[in-house]
């Protein structure tokens, strides 16, 4: 059962409930949408796809995140790797056999730490929030949609379209997605050579693109496998969203667990 309420007392996802936090994040959300371009995303994907950062493991980055507090989300001010091992923990419980989604619950947020200087310090409105499609129209269900008119792809006739530079289901792979953490964390699990199924590298991919898995917005982009993965993606975001709590998992309790699966699924040492 989802409760009703976030850790301050707030309904989830509330964008319009009136507190200081809330101001924070819509000011986050003008600053993602003049900014997020078809060119910017295309940029950091060339500099971030070489890998060159650092060289770690899964467990080495997810204690780095508890550098890390995301901006955008009304729901958590906790430290991330809490965030992470609530979401996990939660999917075990109720889907015991399926351990690659246990492990995506684990590393869905590790992209976050292109926050942190050693990654970039990108600013949190190329790292956090709700992720959507470039090169086509800004879909209305995108939250604080009317930022967008300042963003320069808002006057690319290119792009004002419903298709924009793309065809009816060619495909989410072949779709330019705003710059994040999601695609970040994609790139990397891709890049060294991770046995995650499908399903669970979409999940990493998409899990930020509310206007799709909550609003059903940009469908006509989808093929036959994104329609499948989409199922799990969908199953997966009621414990990303709703595992966000003040009860906090013990870490060295349930590591040995996740170790297990890190090693099953990702090589000792991953390239950043």
């Amino acid at each position: 059962m989802a409760p009703d309420i976030n850790s301050y007392g707030h309904s989830f996802r509330d964008y319009d409930v009136e507190s200081e936090r809330q101001k924070g994040v819509e000011e986050f959300y003008r600053l993602q949408h003049i900014n997020q371009t078809y060119d910017f995303a295309k940029r950091m994907r060339e500099i971030y796809v070489t890998m060159d950062k650092a060289e770690m493991g899964i467990w080495e980055c997810c204690e780095l995140l508890n550098e890390v507090v995301d901006d955008s989300d009304p729901d958590l001010d906790e430290a991330q790797i809490q965030h992470l091992l609530q979401s996990a923990e939660a999917i075990r419980k109720d889907y015991p056999d399926q351990d690659w989604l246990h492990l995506t619950a684990l590393i869905h947020d590790l992209g976050k730490i292109l926050l942190l200087p050693r990654f970039g310090a990108l600013p949190q409105w190329a790292v956090v929030g709700d992720t959507f499609p470039l090169g086509c129209a800004f879909d209305e269900s995108n939250i604080h949609h009317k930022y967008f008119k300042n963003n320069p792809d808002y006057q690319c006739p290119a792009y004002k379209t419903k298709n924009g530079i793309y065809t009816e289901g060619c495909g989410l792979q072949n779709v330019m997605m705003s710059w994040g953490h999601d695609e970040y964390m994609y790139l990397v699990a891709k890049k060294n050579g991770s046995t995650l199924p499908s399903a669970g590298l979409f999940i990493i991919r998409f899990h930020s693109f509310y206007p799709l898995h909550k609003e059903g917005a940009y469908t006509h982009l989808m093929n036959e496998e994104d329609v499948e993965n989409l199922k799990w993606l969908e199953v997966f975001n009621k414990y990303d969203l709703y595992s966000k709590s003040k009860v906090l998992v013990d870490v060295e309790k349930v590591k040995p667990y996740y170790m297990s699966l890190i090693e099953k699924y990702f090589p000792a040492k991953l390239r950043w």
